[in-house]
């Protein structure tokens, strides 16, 4: 699989609205450093501002601009805990490293809010997020999910909603019940990658755009970088790529698997909307997930369409109205002002892939759809580990993600195949 490039058809509605976007130069020949990392989204960006503050001297290179991946492209909402249900983790690793794993991503929240406003970054955060089923038997299971996350794992903002509160919040009738949960938001993703670059720079971080990593290597205590642009020798590496790595380092590439997910923002919807009037996010039940949120100009973004290639599809306008439309019938023929794509990184599990994939060198991705506020709260654990602190890391390491099976020329096809299945299975 090539490196992967942004598949947007158009401009996104986050770059246009992100107010001024600094560019950063391509490397310009060899460099010596204490960290190279590659990758300027969230976590690359967010590892390069730690780093860089605790007095690392830090390269950072980009093949494209920073928010040209998911980092830039996203849905914008941070959820709780991990991309898995609390209690299923418990069912797997026991309650302990359960609520471990949970605290951690709750510190993940945390920080994310602290370090935007600690550092006057501004990324319209609005409160509420909404888990709704489309199926009426799943009902029981968020009624259950919301007792269980207040009784074993002490979080007291999720609440289960009954099918009429749902269709109240919602505006829509389309889902039989969910749960609510005052504990977190939506941002805007783009605003928030900006901000962390800026942070970044200004602690001394060297960052390049537009500067393709083509090969990675450790030996002799020495992590080297080659690009189109010149090689950087560093004493560690992060390999911070998520789903827009291809081949550049086998073990990410064989764990973490692209998948497209695409975005429509419609035209302003009037201020005496129904259509989420408290004007939180909302992720459904469905495998192939649909999530929307209101921005703050009242324009709905909604997401759902996904595809498991590389191909660009088209029709992509034409595609989310319909999905719109099931959902709220009025907006049929709503105004798609824009329509954009990126690549999302899944792992089997939906956990992520922290692992050391070579001596010193450390590869971090596959949030599985829950990267905002993990990916970034990994780049200030990377750089806890380079302090020599380990231990909240290795929490995430010790995770057991088997690789995509198939091996490289298969992979792609039988993922394909079986995610399909799945979304056939959202319709029955």
């Amino acid at each position: 699989m090539a490196y992967q490039s942004p598949i947007s058809p158009g401009i996104s509605w986050y770059e246009e609205t992100a107010g001024e976007r600094p560019r950063y130069p391509a490397l310009d020949g060899d460099r010596r450093a204490d960290v190279v990392i590659v990758g300027g989204g969230y976590t690359g960006l967010s590892a390069a501002a730690h780093l860089a503050r605790a007095g690392v001297d830090v390269t950072l290179v980009d093949a494209h601009r920073f928010g040209d991946g998911a980092s830039g492209r996203n849905g914008g909402q941070l959820g709780t805990g991990q991309r898995t249900w609390a209690e299923e983790l418990e069912a797997e690793l026991g309650l302990t490293r359960a609520r471990a794993l949970f605290d951690l991503a709750e510190e993940a929240k945390a920080h994310l809010l602290d370090f935007a406003a600690a550092n006057r970054i501004e990324i319209d955060y609005q409160p509420g997020q909404m888990s709704v089923a489309h199926k009426r038997r799943y009902v029981k299971d968020y009624e259950a999910h919301a007792a269980i996350m207040r009784e074993r794992f002490g979080y007291p903002h999720l609440r289960f909603m009954d099918a009429r509160e749902t269709t109240e919040r919602l505006g829509s009738s389309k889902y039989f019940g969910g749960v609510r949960d005052t504990g977190t938001g939506h941002i805007h993703p783009m605003k928030l990658t900006i901000g962390t670059a800026r942070v970044a720079a200004e602690a001394g971080a060297h960052l390049f755009e537009n500067t393709r990593a083509t090969g990675i290597s450790s030996s002799g205590g020495k992590v080297r970088v080659t690009t189109d642009k010149g090689t950087v020798t560093a004493e560690k590496g992060l390999v911070a790529v998520n789903a827009y790595g291809g081949e550049l380092e086998p073990a990410t590439a064989a764990h973490v698997m692209p998948i497209g997910s695409f975005i429509g923002a419609t035209a302003p919807l009037s201020k005496d909307s129904a259509v989420l009037p408290g004007f939180e996010s909302v992720d459904d039940s469905r495998f192939v997930v649909r999530y929307f949120r209101r921005a703050k100009d009242g324009r709905l973004l909604f997401g759902g369409r996904e595809i498991y290639s590389t191909t660009e599809p088209a029709g992509i306008k034409d595609a989310i109205r319909r999905q719109i439309a099931e959902i709220y019938p009025d907006l049929r023929d709503i105004e798609i002002t824009h329509a954009w794509g990126g690549y999302v990184g899944i792992t089997l599990p939906r956990r992520p892939f922290v692992r050391e994939v070579m001596p010193n060198v450390l590869s971090a991705g596959g949030y599985s759809g829950h990267g905002v506020m993990l990916s970034n709260f990994i780049g200030k654990l990377y750089a806890e580990t380079i302090a020599g602190n380990r231990d909240r890391l290795r929490l995430l390491e010790e995770l057991k993600i088997p690789p995509f099976p198939g091996g490289r020329a298969l992979r792609a096809p039988l993922l394909f195949l079986a995610l399909n299945w799945y979304a056939l299975r959202d319709r029955i």
